[in-house]
């Protein structure tokens, strides 16, 4: 057991330099370090402890939801520990990068790849995929809490504690992942669409409007002016070829 005090930490620490996190109680393995502190409690640390955080945030949340998930600290490529960490549930699972030891693989082994803050992603990874998933962790007080960030093109990262996030058929969902997909599955007519299509005459009356222009172009319409310049002249009498009367109009 650790000591609480810092004069006893310290006798403690020249007995135990060698002690590893236990594997068997869900440990990393790593080394272990004490905190020694004269204003507090002493307690023991890692290195870094972030993906023992990660892994009892995420069994807690997912067991809350009906799955069980296994998970490991892998090490691929001989990534440190801590580097990386594997949750495998039924029908699919996630690889969480902490750090850039281990370049993200996408669409590969079923593990959707959850990127920490200080992993890069590329510009076109975000268009091409419609979003990234991401993830931090904030002190607070003596623990870590851990969060599901949604990182897509041309919008900020939006942040969301475990609870509001689902796994889906689609995998790791939060609820802008939600909205995303919404948008990318519908496509709602503009507003300027909308403007244009209610101006627009129907066939119908399309129809109707061809027929009175063709109606005034088969129309004569009557001028009284015309009147005016009619002039009735009476026909003359003027004998035919053979000598006989004859009628004889003349324009």
């Amino acid at each position: 057991m650790l000591p609480l005090g810092a004069i006893e930490l310290d006798a403690f620490r020249r007995h135990h330099a060698h002690d590893t996190c236990g594997l068997l109680l869900g440990g990393c393995g790593l080394q272990l370090t004490t905190k020694l502190y004269t204003d507090r409690v002493c307690h023991f640390g890692v290195n870094s402890a972030d993906h023992l955080y990660v892994k009892s945030a995420a069994a807690a949340w997912l067991r809350n939801r009906g799955l069980q998930a296994d998970f490991e600290f892998a090490r691929p490529g001989g990534a440190p520990i801590g580097s990386v960490v594997d949750i495998q549930f039924q029908h699919g699972g996630l690889r969480v990068h902490l750090d850039q030891s281990v370049e993200p693989a996408w669409d590969e082994d079923g593990r959707e790849p959850v990127l920490g803050m200080p992993v890069p992603v590329d510009r076109d990874t975000p268009i091409d995929r419609w979003y990234v998933h991401r993830i931090r962790l904030n002190s607070e007080g003596t623990t870590r809490k851990v969060s599901f960030g949604t990182e897509a093109s041309a919008r900020e990262t939006e942040w969301f504690a475990l609870d509001d996030c689902e796994i889906t058929e689609r995998g790791l969902s939060t609820p802008a992942v939600e909205q995303i997909v919404r948008s990318r599955s519908t496509h709602p007519v503009s507003q300027w669409g909308v403007a244009k299509a209610r101006k627009a005459p129907g066939a119908r009356a399309r129809a109707q409007v061809l027929l009175r222009k063709l109606a005034d172009a088969m129309r004569v319409e009557w001028n009284p002016s015309w009147w005016s310049r009619i002039r009735w002249r009476p026909p003359s009498r003027t004998r035919n070829a053979a000598g006989g009367p004859g009628d004889h109009v003349e324009g």
